[in-house]
C-alpha cells in the first residue's frame, strides 16, 4: 500500500482495526483460548502480543518523535517510506516470522484484557498524531529486527500491516476452532 501523508497510515491503520474488533466481537471464550493444532498461539495470545507490540511501536515513535522536534524541522505534509521498506514490506508478506521473545504473550491476559489494552495504546497514537504530522520525520530512525533502521512513519506503517497479518492469523484459527 502506498502512503503518501501521515493520515493515510492513520486511516489505513483504523480500517484494520475495525475489521480486528469486528472478528473478535464474535469470539467466544472457549474459542479464544482454544489452540489448535500445528498452532502454537491461542487467539487471545495472538492479541496479547498485539498490544505488546503496539506498546513497544508507540514507545519508540514517541522516542523518533522526540528527536524530530528538537530537530524543530517542520513537515510539508507528505512522508516518503523507503524503497527499501517498500522491498522488505513485499518479502516478509509471505513469510512466517518469529516474533522477539520481548513480544512472546505470556498467556495471563484475558482477550477482554488485550483488547483494552489495544484502547489503551491507540490513545497513545492519537493523542502523538498532530505531532507526527507537523515535523519532519525522516532524519530519525531506529532498529526494526527484520526491516533494519526505520523512521517512525515506517514504524506506523508497519503497525497496520502486523495488525492485518494477526488478524488474518485470528480468521484462519476460528474457522479451524469452529469446524
Amino acid at each position: 500500500m502506498k502512503f503518501d501523508t501521515i493520515a493515510d497510515i492513520y486511516s489505513a491503520n483504523r480500517s484494520v482495526r475495525e475489521r480486528l474488533a469486528g472478528v473478535l466481537a464474535t469470539i467466544k471464550t472457549d474459542e479464544a483460548t482454544a489452540t489448535p493444532d500445528s498452532e502454537s498461539w491461542s487467539i487471545q495470545q495472538i492479541v496479547e502480543h498485539l498490544t505488546m507490540v503496539e506498546f513497544g511501536t508507540a514507545r519508540i515513535c514517541t522516542k523518533l518523535l522526540n528527536e524530530a522536534k528538537q530537530d524543530g524541522k517542520l513537515s510539508n505534509g507528505r512522508i516518503e517510506l523507503s524503497a527499501l521498506f517498500a522491498e522488505r514490506s513485499e518479502q516478509v508478506s509471505t513469510q512466517r516470522l518469529e516474533a522477539p521473545d520481548r513480544v512472546h504473550p505470556t498467556g495471563d491476559v484475558s482477550l477482554m484484557e488485550a483488547f483494552e489494552r489495544m484502547d489503551a495504546n491507540k490513545k497513545l497514537f492519537d493523542d502523538m498524531r498532530p505531532d507526527l504530522e507537523r515535523y519532519d520525520l525522516s532524519a530519525h530512525k531506529f532498529p526494526h529486527p527484520y526491516f533494519g533502521d526505520i523512521t517512525a512513519a515506517e514504524w506506523l506503517a508497519i503497525l497496520g500491516g502486523h495488525e492485518l497479518r494477526h488478524t488474518k492469523q485470528i480468521e484462519k484459527l476460528l474457522e479451524k476452532i469452529r469446524k
